[in-house]
């Protein structure tokens, strides 16, 4: 084995170690030390390394003051954050930090405050300091995060391998906000599909609701169905159940079973609980929650392939 293959950790490839001002003790990065100990290192206060060549102690600099041995080809000072390996680092000094990924391939949006991909400048929804919060999914810290993150069209980030996951399972919708993280237009032809092939009840045939679809946020009285309320503004069912406008005329029927005055649920919650009170709907609910997942997941397996999502990712963190 290359000697240099020896010098390290599992997260960084490096020829030095540092001297973890909290605790005095010696760890090859942050996150080992962070990984061992019940605190969290300040990387910005170290001010001792420990050389991995000559086991000379020093102050943080980028070559060893004894031996002369380079502690890593990308060095920086503000972050103490050595490497040996190319992974396009650059330091932000928006960011306070550094990242990966080339700096001529993201600039750094003052409103979102976080590296975004180049392609993305004008071209987004901008929410303030939109990266200073946790994960909606995993709940871990983004701004600092080694892990990519990905914006969806709402601007709420997420950890671009928890949004692959969500899709994986059938989860469209920003569990922020709501609105479909991704163009869910052939899905919804498809549900369009079903629902001309599946006529509801003669005592269903008039029986209007009131919806808000959480994609174009507009509100709809449409005819219910246990498929799915369609916003007739968009075509999105991404929809959820809202207060009768006041003065509404009433429906001309109201089905057995069903309450009128139900305000709130989403889609979903319809279908699950119409097929409660109707047993005979939920081998159809099934079929649809299970088609409807391997829909959502052909788009981001078609997407992912065309390029379309790694586009929008914002830079991760080399720290």
């Amino acid at each position: 084995m290359d000697k240099v293959e020896k010098y390290g950790c599992e997260h960084y490839k490096r020829k030095c170690a540092l001297i973890a001002p909290c605790c005095n003790k010696t760890y090859t990065c942050r996150v080992c030390h962070d990984d061992e100990e019940n605190h969290e290192l300040t990387r910005k206060k170290v001010m001792q390394v420990h050389c991995l060549t000559c086991n000379r102690v020093q102050q943080v600099q980028g070559s060893c003051e004894e031996c002369g041995t380079k502690f890593g080809n990308y060095f920086c000072e503000i972050c103490r954050l050595y490497d040996d390996e190319d992974k396009q680092q650059f330091h932000c000094d928006g960011c306070g930090l550094c990242r990966v990924g080339g700096r001529e391939n993201f600039y750094h949006c003052d409103v979102c405050d976080v590296c975004l991909s180049i392609s993305m400048k004008d071209n987004h929804k901008c929410i303030e300091k939109s990266s200073h919060s946790n994960c909606p999914v995993c709940l871990e810290d983004l701004h600092t995060s080694r892990i990519a993150a990905h914006i969806p069209p709402c601007g709420h980030l997420i950890h671009y391998k928890c949004f692959k996951d969500m899709l994986k399972t059938g989860n469209y919708a920003c569990p922020i906000c709501g609105q479909s993280m991704l163009d869910m237009k052939e899905v919804w032809q498809n549900v369009d599909e079903e629902v001309s092939q599946c006529p509801m009840p003669e005592e269903y045939q008039n029986y209007y609701v009131q919806i808000l679809c959480k994609d174009c946020h507009e509100e709809s009285r449409v005819l219910f169905h246990v498929l799915g309320l369609k916003c007739q503004q968009c075509g999105s069912y991404n929809t959820c159940r809202t207060q009768e406008p006041e003065g509404a005329e009433g429906s001309e029927c109201t089905p057995p079973g069903v309450n009128a005055s139900t305000t709130q649920g989403t889609t979903e919650t319809s279908i699950n609980d119409q097929a409660e009170s109707n047993p005979s709907a939920s081998s159809n609910n099934a079929a649809r929650g299970s088609n409807l997942t391997e829909l959502v997941s052909d788009l981001e397996i078609s997407g992912a392939h065309a390029g379309n999502f790694t586009g929008s990712s914002a830079s991760n963190t080399s720290k």
